[in-house]
């Protein structure tokens, strides 16, 4: 069952005379469950495509449908809100919030939702993660790869259909890279997510269920 559907996307940047082809007539569709890896040189699209997916851009033409919602004719307010439910987001900065505790952080996202949280899939993840033990320290006080496991936590933590990963090993050592890229794996597939990842390292793009290649704003 596909999940997310690309239409002959394009997003086009610059003026009429010098034209930059983000992405140039995307045709994508991902399986529900799947593992994709998105490769590519930089300023190749990986990040205008990821970005589509999780509503944080829109296309200049085509469709973009998400989990059943095309995301083309949302406006703002509801994209916020379709990003909150649906979409769980990881970044290769972590973007965790330096005053707020491992456990506040975790919650963040469901606290600016108002839902309240299922107390015993959070337990789970936090197991799982190996954060037990660190809910009360904050980001500072972890190494690149704990806060990249409180990121992912966080990104599970409101249930979504769908995790999109932007180069989370990115600021990792290999080691610390093949950790994290492990543990996402892992935690997706036991808790029955979509992941979409970019990423620049091709043996950590094996993992995934299907590698997807762009180059110059298209498929290859």
């Amino acid at each position: 069952m596909e999940i997310i559907s690309l239409h002959n996307v394009k997003k086009y940047y610059g003026s009429k005379e010098n034209t930059v082809k983000a992405l140039d007539g995307i045709d994508l569709t991902i399986r529900q469950g799947a593992f994709t890896a998105i490769v590519g040189a930089s300023g190749s699209g990986k990040t205008t495509l990821l970005n589509m997916m999780g509503g944080l851009d829109v296309p200049d033409t085509g469709e973009v449908i998400v989990d059943g919602v095309n995301l083309s004719g949302l406006k703002e307010e509801q994209l916020a809100v379709f990003r909150r439910k649906k979409v769980g987001f990881i970044f290769q900065n972590y973007n965790l919030m330096p005053t707020l505790t491992v456990e506040e952080n975790i919650l963040f996202p469901l606290d600016l939702d108002g839902s309240a949280p299922d107390e015993g899939y959070l337990r789970e993840i936090i197991e799982l993660l190996g954060l037990k033990d660190r809910l009360t320290a904050f980001p500072d006080m972890l190494s690149g790869g704990g806060r990249q496991r409180v990121a992912i936590a966080r990104a599970l933590a409101a249930k979504p259909s769908i995790i999109l990963a932007d180069e989370p090993t990115g600021n990792l050592d290999s080691q610390n890279g093949q950790n994290v890229a492990g543990l996402l794996k892992m935690t997706t597939e036991l808790f029955h997510r979509t992941l979409v990842m970019i990423t620049h390292n091709m043996e950590l793009a094996q993992l995934a269920d299907r590698v997807v290649r762009l180059q110059d704003g298209r498929i290859v």
